[in-house]
């Protein structure tokens, strides 16, 4: 066909269906493809093609190339892609070898990019083109008798190639370097290795295989090491199997070597690290298979053909480059004639044997530098095997096993480098493709067997799948014979348009029936007051609020009116970028070819997930999910990071949907009340998590939350593929009404949206302000709810109380809806703590207020009511609410109110204004506020004041009570009836207190008028003696105290011996001076409070003489001879002996005497020493004197005569 000759051949758009779960996936590259130029395509077929920038090159069995040139599809269209034109229709030239010999037409097309060249091997000849429209190049050049071209060095860049080509002649393999314009074709070695059918070559290293068996070659030093046979039952594979030849095609083969004990420097010994981890040794990869002769027929001719069992071998001849038209010369003559038959062929059978399985294709591959891929079996109808071997012929890695023994073969490693997985497929797994018959017959239908090579030892696999080719009526047009499926890798990759992947990543817009919640109005008249009052408080101290409904401030610019237009065109756009994939795989059965592309990540899960969906349109009923199916997709893509944006959207798509069907799943499953395990809430909760689904899309399917969501004027937004899920669920929804929830469901959700509040503040969440307003008024409704059913459930609801405190108390975002949400379930401390997290003071005690007054609320919350009130007030700022719930605290409670103003409260009222304001709203607290003064707070200046209080007290009882003077005569009494050891009587009268008010008044009364403060702390002492002196008798503790005070230590002893009987405060007296003899024994005593050692002792001098004055003999002997011996160095031993009575024995006061001795002779041995040692310290001083003097030597003055 003339080069302006044009057939439009379309790609269509192929639906994908459900079932394309496998790693690859067929998309149409060009159909219809005119084998034939007269139309009628009959028994020609497509054997081999090629790709390079635009240019598609088909080689057919009719021995043309058809070149195609893409044109780009139209801008508008997303669903197809390139057209492709018919611009040239080439018959290479060709040597024929014999009329007897089917022709096999175009065998392989080899592109060398970088310098611009073609080479085609048609019918056994090689010629030489230039790109892209193939014209003749070097002359119309060409090589004949050739079995393969190829074995371009697979470590340079895929779309260059290099320019080194190996042309695989009848004897020998020849290394050619082709050239640009300018270069000719230059040789650069050969290599003797006759019938070689396939190549592939990693820099000088090149493993190369015949009809029989594969060697691995050095080209660059032209060594050999035969490998293996392809055909376990081959009886001329070459038996050297691991021997190192010269392969040189001058001079004879050297001697041969064991590879395992010596060789060539050539070969490295070991560039694979996995060479060691498995068994190398052939026989147990090839079990039967032993050493056999080589064949004296092996290279007696060559085949043009070698898997065409029609074809027959032909004698073969040297091969040479040579012009058009000249003949090829051969070893017998020069005449270019039809080849005799081999010479090993028999002339005739004597008996007619049976028929021997054809020969096996052998197929080289290699996928890493330092690897390569063979295949080897028995018969094409059995079981195949891929074997891997390294650059030293060694088996590495683990064995492939293919269902039949492969007609075609090809390597699929992804993308490398930085630019891997650009079109969300994973560049780190490597498949292998194998074209195999589907069935045990030769005219089965053949299938792409797809099986990864790249997993290590003990790596799980992930099994076979299986791509079949679409079925067409075969190349000879018979319906009944299928078509042979072709597959190979192109040079140049190209882009594939997947729309449906568009579709279902794509972005759009939900919309809500009713958008934000209906705020009902609140039945409490103080509630609706407090509201509209903290209404206006925000409208002037704070900015304006963003709306509810629209989460649109008044600042914020307004949107444009086709802004909806736009982001769905934004969205389609980018779905069709999402769509666009790249390969290099081709696959092609009669005259239909397709790109072998690997299914990406979305497309592959989500016909997954589409698996587990048991929906039918008959019945109307809900038929549970099939959610192992959903959970084994969900735990396959589980730690998988995402390498580029494709497959971050892909994995958080797949996530979303799986998460959204589960959960539908478990809500219409809850009707009928099952029960679900941890395992599996946990699971949907976190499937939910990791997804980052937008939760107001699970809030539209729980009825219970669903007033709660808000959107902005920009809605909700969700990938096309959940709108399906979303539309099913709401059907079955309406069918089953589900109006009640299962507790275990909504704690799920409680999870789920507790966990969502601490993204708060993530910058990749659209819609921010409305998205958690709309959870935080979700938990909070989920909260109360959970909180209300479980109230008979003390553990339940403890759980949740606190789950509902953590939540207001760390900012709520929803804060008016809050309000009502609380006030509709009656949570008024709750309510409060709310409050507090936004520090409105006011609308806190005043909810504390009602709470404390009794109106209804949930029971059961750790409010600590009027601890808690006080609390607060010392903590706040605004001196009227403290002023006010203050006083009406210290009027419920005197005690704890009066702290209010005394504590560290941040607020400072002065005491006076205190005092007055408790006079007037709190008078019961008057006292405890002076108490709280001067007992906690030191206040003393305002001693006089509670002293008269308490006086007051205590002498209006006594003025009026007799009963109250008989009470203190009684006290008198009996305390001094006791006997030692006894009490204080401070402890006395304090153990046997009586609740009456004066009795407490007085107790603090002594406690006041005794205790040792500041010193700062005074009183009036004459005026309260004045006021207590009609009563002296009965407040004897009192006056003893003033006594103190006024320096009347001697009358104050003196009541304390003979009035109380008290001893021990007697001794305390002496030891303390008379200061806080009634003060609680842990306070600690000023150091100018306490007395000298001269005034103790003339105090208890003073104690003395009263004890000898106790008119009981046997009392007064015990505590004259207790106090001797315990405090006999306060005591002058002279003093004492005059002042005791001469009645007394000496062992009265034994122990006084012997303690007073021990203390002057412990005196008398001290003086001793120390005047020794004042006398050593004098010689030590005279001494260092002296020798001062001697080393300052003598110093004359001459003294004149007249002062002389």
């Amino acid at each position: 066909m003339a080069s302006g000759e044009a057939v439009g051949i379309h790609r269509k758009k192929r639906r994908k269906n459900d079932g394309d779960t496998g790693p690859y996936v067929i998309e149409s590259l060009i159909q219809d493809v005119p084998l034939s130029a007269e139309g009628n395509n009959s028994n020609i077929y497509i054997t081999c093609l090629e790709l390079w920038e635009g240019n598609l090159y088909i080689g057919t069995s009719a021995g043309e190339i058809l070149h195609f040139v893409s044109l780009p599809p139209d801008p508008s269209d997303t669903a197809t892609g390139p057209t492709f034109i018919l611009a040239s229709r080439l018959q290479p030239i060709y040597t024929p070898l014999s009329n007897d010999i089917p022709l096999p037409g175009v065998q392989n097309i080899v592109l060398l990019p970088n310098v611009n060249r073609a080479c085609i091997l048609c019918n056994n000849t090689v010629t030489f083109y230039s790109l892209p429209e193939l014209s003749p190049a070097f002359g119309n050049a060409k090589v004949s008798n050739c079995s393969w071209i190829g074995g371009l060095d697979l470590n340079l860049e895929e779309e260059q190639g290099g320019d080194v080509i190996m042309i695989c002649a009848t004897n020998l393999i020849r290394l050619l370097k082709m050239g640009d314009e300018r270069e000719k074709i230059r040789s650069l070695r050969n290599i003797q290795f006759p019938g070689c059918l396939t190549t592939t070559r990693r820099e000088s290293y090149a493993c190369v295989a015949d009809s029989h068996s594969y060697a691995l070659l050095d080209v660059e030093h032209q060594q050999k090491i035969p490998l293996f046979p392809i055909s376990s039952i081959d009886k001329s594979a070459d038996p050297s199997s691991g021997q190192i030849e010269d392969v040189s095609s001058r001079g004879e083969p050297g001697l041969s070597r064991s590879a395992s004990t010596g060789r060539p420097s050539s070969f490295p010994s070991s560039m694979d690290p996995q060479s060691h981890t498995r068994s190398t040794s052939l026989s147990q990869l090839l079990s039967g298979s032993a050493r056999r002769q080589q064949s004296q027929e092996r290279f007696s001719g060559q085949t043009p053909d070698p898997f065409d069992r029609s074809a027959t071998q032909t004698p073969e001849s040297p091969v040479g480059i040579q012009p058009a038209g000249a003949t090829s010369p051969t070893k017998q003559s020069a005449t270019d004639k039809p080849l005799p038959p081999p010479p090993g062929e028999p002339k005739a059978t004597p008996a007619k044997p049976k028929p021997a399985p054809g020969p096996l294709k052998p197929h080289v591959l290699s996928p890493t530098p330092t690897e390569f891929l063979l295949t080897t079996g028995t018969v094409e109808s059995e079981p195949g095997v891929g074997i891997f071997v390294n650059l030293d012929g060694d088996v590495v890695r683990g064995t492939i096993e293919f269902t039949r023994y492969p007609h075609a073969l090809a390597l699929d490693d992804g993308e490398e480098g930085p630019q891997a997985s650009e079109y969300g497929v994973s560049g780190e797994e490597g498949y292998v493709l194998a074209v195999v018959p589907e069935g045990d017959h030769a005219d089965s239908n053949q299938v792409i067997e797809i099986q990864r090579w790249d997993l290590e030892s003990g790596e799980s696999p992930s099994g076979k799948t299986f791509l079949r080719i679409p079925s067409h009526i075969s190349a000879n047009g018979n319906t009944g014979v299928p078509a042979k499926v072709g597959l190979c890798s192109v040079l140049a990759k190209g882009e594939i348009r997947l729309p449906q992947m568009g579709e279902i990543l794509r972005m759009v817009r939900i919309k809500l029936p009713t958008a934000g919640h209906e705020t009902p109005r609140s039945t409490d008249s103080r509630t609706r007051g407090s509201m509209e009052r903290l209404s206006r408080e925000r409208e002037l101290f704070e900015p304006p609020p963003i709306e509810e409904g629209t989460g649109d401030s008044q600042h914020e610019e307004v949107l444009d009116p086709d802004w909806e237009v736009k982001r769905n065109q934004e969205e389609e756009a980018f779905a069709q970028r999402l769509g666009n994939q790249k390969g290099r795989l081709v696959a092609w059965s009669g005259n239909q070819v397709w790109w072998t592309v690997r299914n990406p990540l979305a497309l592959k899960l989500d016909a997954a997930l589409a698996l587990s969906e048991n929906l039918s349109n008959e019945v109307h009923e809900y038929i549970p999910l099939n959610r192992q199916k959903v959970i084994q997709v969900v735990n396959s893509i589980r730690g998988q990071e995402p390498k580029t944006e494709t497959e971050y959207i892909s994995l958080g798509y797949i996530r979303q949907k799986a998460g959204l069907m589960l959960l539908a799943d478990i809500l219409l499953r809850a009707r009928q009340k099952p029960n679900f395990s941890d395992s599996e809430r946990k699971f949907v909760q976190e499937t939910l998590l990791d997804s980052g689904i937008d939760p107001r899309v699970i809030f539209m399917m729980v009825p219970l939350l669903k007033s709660e969501i808000l959107e902005g004027e920009q809605g909700i937004w969700v990938h096309g593929g959940l709108v399906d899920v979303m539309e099913d669920y709401k059907l079955f929804q309406r069918q089953q009404n589900l109006d009640e929830w299962n507790l275990e469901i909504l704690i799920m959700l409680k999870h789920y949206l507790s966990a969502w509040r601490k993204r708060k503040g993530f910058a990749s969440i659209a819609d921010e302000t409305n998205v958690f307003k709309t959870i935080d008024a979700a938990l909070l409704h989920l909260l109360l709810y959970l909180d209300q059913k479980s109230s008979q459930d003390k553990t339940a609801a403890t759980q949740f109380r606190s789950e509902l405190y953590y939540l207001v108390d760390h900012g709520i975002d929803c804060f008016d809806r809050a309000v009502t949400l609380l006030e509709e379930y009656r949570q008024l401390y709750v309510l409060s703590r709310l409050y507090q997290s936004r520090k409105l003071s006011r609308y806190v005690l005043a909810t504390w207020k009602r709470i404390i007054e009794g109106e209804p609320h949930r029971e059961g919350d750790k409010f600590e009511g009027e601890s808690d009130v006080r609390r607060y007030l010392i903590n706040i700022r605004d001196p009227k609410l403290v002023e006010d719930y203050g006083a009406w605290l210290s009027n419920r409670n005197p005690k704890l109110g009066v702290t209010v103003f005394v504590d560290d409260s941040r607020v400072k009222l002065e005491p006076s204004r205190v005092l007055q304001l408790l006079k007037q709203r709190a008078p019961l607290a008057v006292k405890e506020y002076l108490e709280h003064l001067v007992f906690t707070k030191n206040y003393y200046q305002y001693a006089d004041d509670l002293v008269g209080f308490y006086l007051d007290t205590v002498i209006s009882t006594l003025e009026k009570s007799e009963e109250a003077r008989t009470i203190l005569s009684v006290s008198y009494e009996t305390y001094r009836a006791l006997r030692a050891p006894k009490p204080t009587y401070r402890q006395f009268i304090s153990e046997n207190s009586t609740k009456d008010e004066w009795w407490q008044n007085r107790l603090r009364l002594l406690q006041l008028l005794g205790g040792s403060y500041d010193s700062g702390f005074s009183y009036d002492v004459s005026a309260v003696l004045t006021r207590i002196a009609p009563f002296e008798k009965e407040l004897v503790s009192e006056t003893i105290i003033l006594d103190g005070r006024q320096g009347h230590h001697q009358q104050a002893l003196r009541l304390l011996t003979h009035g109380l009987g008290d001893y021990d405060t007697a001794i305390r007296y002496c030891l303390l001076g008379g200061s806080s003899i009634f003060h609680p024994s842990s306070r600690t005593l000023p150091a100018d409070a306490i007395p000298s050692r001269e005034e103790q002792s003339k105090l208890f001098d003073y104690l003395l003489t009263e004890f000898l004055k106790i008119e009981d003999v046997s009392e007064q002997l015990d505590r004259t001879s207790i106090l001797l011996e315990r405090f006999a160095s306060w005591f002058d031993v002279t003093h004492v002996l005059s002042i005791i009575p001469n009645s007394w024995s000496v062992e009265l006061i034994e122990g006084f005497l012997v303690n007073s001795l021990r203390r002057l002779t412990r005196e008398k041995n001290e003086t001793m020493i120390v005047k020794a040692l004042s006398g050593s310290e004098n010689l030590q001083i005279s001494a260092e004197l002296i020798e001062k003097c001697e080393l300052l030597g003598p110093k004359i003055e001459a003294v004149e005569s007249g002062e002389a």
